[in-house]
């Protein structure tokens, strides 16, 4: 059986959610939100604070590992992290290279990188030479920035600096998260590195999951906001679960989300989180429609016991039907 990833989502997937999204089972790893690399070496604090998997060992409350991401552009400094990485994440050390977002690349972080092959392949080398040889280094990239024409040399730079393996989002930095992801991209890349590819984007369920195999050629796949939208695809792909959601699966959602909101009063957890359940929320809506129900009911609330408390009213409420994808 091939690889399921769980794909870190700045923003939205942090230690608490990675945890209800690995606890239902099927992913065989995930990758912590990006720490973000600058002009200085990070306490580890800062590993705590982002990704306290460390303090088991980098797994999950339910076991599975995780694997810290850096994101930077400066060779020198990013080099000088991933050996503090190093002694907190066994499992490897991430690379970021595909990031969209503009407050990252407005500083040259991220996907902006895919510009220079180049520049790819000093931060990887550096990275790689810092860090002991058991460590494994990976890196994660999107096609280009505006256009796919360096995609192959991106990634050949990246093999050649020494990443172990690539995951590979099938889109440019400006398709942001715009269908379609173009998987036959992968099937390129793959062709022309000697290391592991691993399949990204677009991928929601099962059908998705076969059709994102077949075109890229890639056996092992990431997915991201898939997962978000069905805290169950893992499972289904592995032939745990039915192959389509159903009403009759919405009270299991319900317990996951009040999971989450217990998770989230523990000490230590940031003022956000109602944010972040209501971001949630607005991605299962993709495939149950009472999460629709739900969001309109907590939509103003920033208290977590309140919502907790809404949520909770509503274990037993009954189906109103599927969503369309």
């Amino acid at each position: 059986m091939s690889r399921l990833l769980l794909a870190p989502m700045e923003g939205l997937a942090d230690s608490v959610l990675r945890d209800v999204l690995t606890r239902a089972g099927g992913f065989d790893g995930c990758v912590s939100e990006f720490i973000r690399v600058t002009a200085s070496v990070l306490p580890r604090r800062v590993y705590e604070r982002e990704a306290p998997e460390i303090l088991n060992g980098a797994r999950t409350p339910g076991g599975t590992p995780m694997v810290i991401q850096l994101l930077g552009s400066d060779a020198e400094w990013m080099a000088r992290n991933a050996v503090q990485a190093a002694k907190v994440s066994p499992w490897g050390i991430d690379l970021n290279f595909g990031c969209p977002a503009k407050v990252v690349n407005q500083h040259g972080g991220g996907a902006m990188l895919l510009a220079d092959p180049e520049k790819l392949h000093a931060i990887v080398s550096a990275v790689r030479a810092a860090v002991p040889s058991s460590i494994a280094v990976t890196a994660k990239m999107r096609l280009g920035v505006s256009d796919t024409s360096q995609a192959v040399e991106c990634a050949q730079a990246l093999a050649d600096g020494g990443a172990a393996s690539l995951v590979v989002h099938a889109r440019t930095r400006d398709d942001g998260y715009k269908p379609p992801a173009h998987w036959e991209w992968i099937a390129r890349i793959a062709a022309a590195v000697s290391v592991p590819v691993v399949a990204n984007g677009e991928v929601w369920t099962v059908a998705d999951w076969e059709r994102c195999r077949e075109v890229s050629g890639c056996a092992d796949v990431m997915i991201g906001r898939g997962a978000v939208s069905d805290p169950f695809l893992a499972q289904r792909i592995r032939g745990d679960m039915a192959r389509c959601a159903s009403d009759a699966e919405w009270p299991l959602v319900l317990s996951a989300i009040i999971g989450y909101l217990h998770s989230l009063q523990a000490p230590g957890q940031p003022d956000h989180g109602h944010g972040r359940l209501k971001k949630w929320l607005s991605y299962l809506q993709r495939t149950w429609p009472q999460a629709t129900l739900l969001h309109t009911a907590v939509r103003r609330l920033q208290d977590v016991p309140e919502i907790l408390a809404v949520v909770e009213t509503m274990r037993d409420a009954p189906a109103y039907g599927m969503a369309t994808a």
